[in-house]
Formats: structure tokens, sequence, C-alpha cells
């Protein structure tokens, strides 16, 4: 008897580690939200731009990680790759810029003034007019963070004031980047990623769904039936004097970093990240294959390596395929609005 209860245990251990491993939907479905690891940026001159990060955020540092120049800030890294001209920034693709929370905004302001880092400015309605602070000009309204003209006008005609005091900015980073800084925060710390998408209501759902992100904010969240919904009018403060698009809007967290967007702001449909100045961005997971087995069922676009072939060609290889990333693993996938998702195995 004693032999074969042992029997019946060990062949219905078997069975559960085969009916276990014919559940890979199931169990991806539950696989944790990944963290956020790392911005990978093109430069011709890496030390240079880390070296312009450094000074104007004091928390970062030098570093290296997988191989690649870093930018250490916090537990995330922005990463270089050395390539040997400026890399475009046009046509638009899905990342816009990239920002740090600061502790007093104002004073960032008055340092870099001194230090001659170039600024950008914020038009305040489609005549012009510029702050370099969003507090500056009126406050925002209905749930964004800009009037339209003709709220505008209604702040005139009502004596409406600026609120002053902490507000979002802007600089000129290294080779065209758009950094913003934004204060006043408890701590300095890179904190968001911001972007375009052809829909991004739908991106929200995408997101959810394939990489299993929170969504920022949006309660009860649109269905696939109804998130497509057009662009608002254009609001102020804006980098552009035409102004920018904020409804519909959209993001998802990973750790405490933000990824956020805005609709696309023209009528031409998003380039593809990779090559631009902003190549991709990175999110950390601690398994690397279920991760390849869950996106691959559902369907998402994986993104292969470029291989020289030696007379001046290229070849895509490795769709789906883990590739080595200095000492660990990694997948690129595509997003919903062409951007690269790198997926990197961090035990």
């Amino acid at each position: 008897m004693k032999t074969w209860g042992l029997f019946i245990t060990a062949t219905l251990g078997l069975v559960f580690a085969v009916w276990s491993q014919t559940q890979p939907q199931d169990q991806n479905s539950q696989l944790p939200t990944p963290g956020f690891h790392h911005l990978h940026l093109n430069s011709p001159n890496p030390e240079a731009a880390i070296d312009f990060y450094t000074k104007q955020f004091p928390s970062t540092s030098k570093s290296t990680w997988g191989g690649f120049p870093a930018l250490k800030t916090g537990k995330v890294f922005v990463l270089f790759t050395k390539v040997n001209s400026a890399a475009p920034t046009e046509p638009q693709t899905a990342i816009w810029h990239f920002g740090w929370h600061v502790v007093d905004v104002r004073k960032n302001l008055a340092t870099y003034q001194q230090n001659k880092v170039p600024l950008l400015p914020l038009y305040t309605s489609p005549e012009g007019g510029e702050v370099m602070i969003s507090s500056d000009t009126w406050p925002g309204t209905d749930g964004t963070l800009g009037r339209t003209s003709a709220q505008i006008a209604e702040a005139k005609a009502n004596g409406a004031k600026p609120a002053g005091g902490a507000g979002f900015a802007y600089m000129q980073g290294p080779d065209g980047a758009i950094v913003e800084y934004q204060g006043n925060m408890p701590v300095e710390r890179f904190n968001h990623v911001h972007m375009y998408q052809e829909d991004p209501l739908c991106a929200v759902l995408w997101y959810q769904k394939h990489l299993n992100a929170r969504p920022n904010g949006r309660d009860p969240l649109p269905t696939e039936a109804n998130c497509k919904v057009e662009r608002s009018a254009r609001s102020w403060p804006a980098l552009e004097m035409e102004g920018t698009s904020r409804k519909p809007s959209g993001g998802v967290t990973f750790d405490d970093v933000s990824v956020q967007w805005y609709a696309r702001q023209g009528d031409a449909p998003l380039a593809s990240t990779r090559g631009h100045l902003a190549d991709h961005f990175a999110l950390s997971v601690t398994n690397l294959d279920a991760w390849i087995a869950k996106l691959g069922s559902e369907g998402v676009r994986f993104l292969g390596q470029e291989k020289e072939l030696g007379d001046g060609r290229q070849r895509i290889e490795g769709l789906g395929r883990p590739y080595k990333l200095g000492d660990t693993r990694a997948v690129m996938i595509e997003g919903p609005s062409r951007e690269a998702i790198e997926l990197v195995e961090v035990k």
C-alpha cells in the first residue's frame, strides 16, 4: 500500500507539472508589472551629454551599464549609444521629452540662467508672449495644464492672475533633447517620459493588457469600442506658438516613473523611435521567457536586431528571441505608436 501511495503521489505531481506548462496565458497574465529600467539615447558625444546632465541635476552621476556609458539617476539609468553624427529628432516619434522633479524650480531656473544653460520658453497665447515657468501665466482649467484661446480671453476678462510658485519648465539638452524640470518636489529625481500616441486612450489599454501597467488616474477606463477620441482645441502655455492639444491624454506608471502622453500634434503618423535621438525606453522583468511567451501569444510585434552584412546592407535578425545585453538578456517589442520598448531581465 505504501508503494502504491507513493506511485499515486508521483503520478499526480507529474500531471500537475504537465498541466502547469500548458497554462502559459493564465500564468503570464499574472506577471508582475515591470519596473522602469532606462531611457536609451543616441549621441555623437555621450561623455559630454552625461557631463551636461550631472551638472544640471546634482542627484545624478556618471556610470556604465550593460557596456554602455550611462547616467545614473536614482535606480534608473539613461544609457547612450555613440553614433557618428547627431541622431534625428524629426519626423516626430512617440517619445517627445523626458524630465526630472526638482526641489525648487525657481532656484533651478536662476542657476541655469546664470550658467547660460539653453532654456526653452513657453508661449502664453497664439499671438506670442513668453514665460520660463508655467505658473507665470494663467493657470490651467477644465482639468488640463493649459487654456484655449477662449479660456484665455475669459481669464483676461475676469482679471485672473498667474499662480506663481512651482510649475514646469524646459531646457534644451544635448543633441536637441527637450528636458523638463518641474517643482517644487520633495527630492530631485528622474520622474517621467512624455510621449505622443496615435490614440492616447487606446494606448492606455494596450499598456495595461500587454505590460500589466498601472493606468494613471483614469476611472473608469475606456474600452476598445470607445477609446478613439478626437483631439481637443489647442491650449497654452506651450512649447510651440500654435499651442498644444492636451485632450485626450493618458499614461501609465512603472515603479515611480510616469510614462505619460498626449495625442500626436500633427497630421503625419508618428515615426519609429529606432535610430532617433530617443531610441527606446526599457523595462525590467524577472522572467524574460515568461514575458516573451505572454507577448507572443497576444500578437505583440517583436523587433529584431540589425546585423551588418559587410557590404553596407543590414539584416534584421532575432525576432522574438532574447539577445545578450551586458551580463543579462533582453528583447525588443514595439508599442502602439511605433515606440520601441526593451524588456531587460533583472533577477
